[in-house]
């Protein structure tokens, strides 16, 4: 078949990278450059890890993740995992850390806690006395985002794609199996793949009310100069623990240390809006990580890169089928880690029309 794909994030890129493979006639049609970094996808990096709620699902997914990113690794030659695994931090009963700790033990997935003294003791960053315990899962880790946008976009081209950057879809005719671009151009083809991140209730509206979209910022830092071995050493940390919503992205990559809090999202009508970073953001971010994170006013910020992503009320993945179109929208702030999965998946659906199993699939109801 002819399949255009609307979207080169990871989801884009990842379904047009199958349907090469499975033999399709791929375009995949990006509205800024790959890797565009105003989209979810276009940070330096992201993480992969096993920890999920006990009641959640995707954290048997994680097994297809790793075998599907195995599966790219080989395919561009390069592996973009950095596998440093991860802790989580509990300050408070019931808190996102416990919730985590739970699906690992429902799992029976290995891990190792750590009394505060110790935990403090082995990552020197951390506040004594600030939280009730620690874990380290080695099952996770940091994916280079930038790297494997770079990388895929290699690939397609030369397997026989059409990729098209700076070229903005502004019209899906779902029935006729059309595209219209910005410039006025059209595209035609037999099955249209829409992962167009945050920017497609711009092209389906009518998904408004099962998606939103918003805003969010994440602050890079410089840690102080006697921890910065500390944290190159570090395993990503996955919550900070207490309502923060935090996590940390040690350096990797070529990439620096990364703050992100789910405090800091804010609902948006436009994907476009607000992305300039405001005065005192990087450092609103930062202090949110005080405590557990010690001196945490010594880390001098760098850079604050703006994100816009889309949620479902439930944190869950959507697909949704209208004539000869199929969006997908993997992401509700966890979906990266299962990028190429999803677009292993998204390819199967596109041959074999079974969009009710891939429904199920990214919901994690079944596996």
């Amino acid at each position: 078949m002819n399949v255009i794909v609307v979207g080169a994030g990871i989801a884009g890129l990842s379904t047009a990278w199958s349907l090469a493979k499975a033999g399709h006639r791929v375009s995949i049609v990006e509205q800024g450059p790959i890797p565009n970094p105003l989209a979810a996808s276009g940070d330096h990096h992201r993480i992969i890890r096993r920890a999920y709620g006990a009641a959640a699902g995707y954290g048997r997914l994680i097994t297809e993740a790793y075998d599907a990113w195995d599966e790219m690794w080989a395919d561009l030659g390069e592996n973009h995992l950095d596998r440093r695994g991860f802790i989580c931090i509990s300050r408070e009963p019931g808190d996102e850390a416990e919730e985590y700790r739970a699906g690992l033990e429902a799992g029976n997935y290995p891990f190792e806690l750590f009394e505060p003294d110790a935990a403090a003791r082995r990552w020197r960053f951390l506040e004594p006395g600030s939280f009730r315990y620690a874990y380290f899962s080695p099952d996770g880790g940091a994916l280079h985002c930038r790297r494997i946008a770079a990388g895929l976009a290699k690939w397609l081209r030369a397997n026989s794609a059409n990729v098209y950057e700076n070229s903005k879809v502004v019209e899906v005719d779902a029935e006729a199996g059309r595209i219209v671009l910005e410039s006025g151009e059209t595209m035609q083809a037999d099955r249209i793949v829409v992962a167009a991140g945050a920017w497609v209730l711009k092209l389906f509206p009518e998904l408004d009310g099962e998606l939103k979209t918003w805003r969010t910022a994440l602050a890079y830092v410089e840690p102080p100069a006697d921890l910065k071995a500390a944290w190159h050493t570090a395993p990503v940390i996955l919550a900070v623990g207490g309502g923060v919503d935090g996590y940390v992205i040690p350096p990797s990559g070529g990439a620096g240390m990364k703050f992100g809090s789910g405090l800091h999202r804010v609902p948006t009508s436009d994907a476009d809006w607000n992305r300039q970073p405001v005065a005192g953001e990087g450092e609103a971010i930062r202090n949110l990580f005080s405590p557990p994170i010690a001196r945490v006013e010594e880390y001098r910020i760098t850079e604050v890169v703006t994100c816009a992503y889309t949620f479902t009320a439930d944190e869950k993945f959507l697909a949704h089928e209208k004539g000869k179109c199929l969006v997908v929208s993997a992401c509700s702030g966890h979906g990266y880690k299962f990028g190429a999965a999803v677009g292993r998946r998204v390819a199967a659906t596109v041959g074999n029309g079974d969009v009710a199993g891939l429904k199920v699939w990214l919901r994690a109801e079944a596996v």
